[in-house]
């Protein structure tokens, strides 16, 4: 059995959110979505709201130390940071997000041409100056935060969703992802198909009464490094079989 999977081919990091306001007054970090991971905050400190748009509409889902808030795929979420908010990221499908799985909601016109979106989405790289990687992740905040508040309306009853917008989104969202497709499945495979396997073999093991499956304890150590992610700081673990 492999020992460079974190358990389920999962992914855990660390987030500080930004704590810089953003156009529309609220401080926090990028509203976007992911195509195929399901994603969990697990709040360690401070507090703040998790802003969501899904098949529900629009939702705010308060977040202090102890909570846990899980979404699935589609679901634009966005982190607003009330104060000193920390949360652990749980990613499932572990490798995805990093290879383009989450779309941010530029306004449609950048959405529609995938050339605009990713200069637009593509932070600078690492041997830029820290602060120019913050400057260029706020503006790509900024830009998220425009076309996340072209699919609002103010009603009586509050925020609502404009449904045409949502729907001309999640369309534009299908059109970028599509050419990675074959890529993911090879990342699926090599992540949550190769637990899954390992999984029946183990326990095709045991009903024959193999103790001897239980001699391949291992523990592992994660190694970790720092990014800018989309919600905040990122302090992302790195596995020793090259999976983030």
């Amino acid at each position: 059995m492999s020992a460079s999977l974190a358990p389920g081919g999962t992914s855990v990091s660390a987030l500080t959110v930004y704590d810089t306001v953003a156009p529309d007054g609220h401080a926090g970090g990028s509203p976007h979505l992911h195509t195929v991971s399901t994603e969990a905050y697990l709040v360690t400190a401070g507090a703040g709201e998790l802003h969501t748009i899904s098949a529900e509409g629009f939702r705010s889902t308060p977040l202090v130390p102890g909570s846990t808030v899980w979404f699935s795929p589609g679901t634009i979420h966005r982190a607003v940071n009330s104060g000193g908010l920390e949360v652990r990221v749980v990613m499932s499908h572990a490798g995805l997000p990093e290879a383009g799985d989450a779309v941010l909601t530029f306004p449609d016109d950048v959405l529609a041409d995938p050339e605009r979106y990713t200069a637009a989405a593509t932070l600078p790289g690492r041997d830029a100056a820290p602060a120019d990687r913050l400057a260029a992740a706020l503006r790509r905040r900024d830009l998220a935060v425009e076309g996340y508040r072209q699919l609002l309306v103010d009603s009586s009853d509050g925020l609502r969703v404009d449904q045409d917008a949502l729907a001309r989104l999640r369309e534009r969202a299908a059109t970028l992802v599509r050419p990675r497709i074959e890529q993911w499945r090879e990342l699926s495979a090599a992540t949550i198909d190769r637990v899954a396997r390992e999984t029946a073999a183990r326990l095709s093991a045991l009903a024959r009464g193999e103790a001897a499956v239980l001699g391949d304890a291992h523990v592992t150590v994660a190694d970790a490094e720092h990014d800018y992610g989309m919600c905040g700081l990122l302090m992302r673990e790195t596995t020793p079989g090259g999976q983030r």
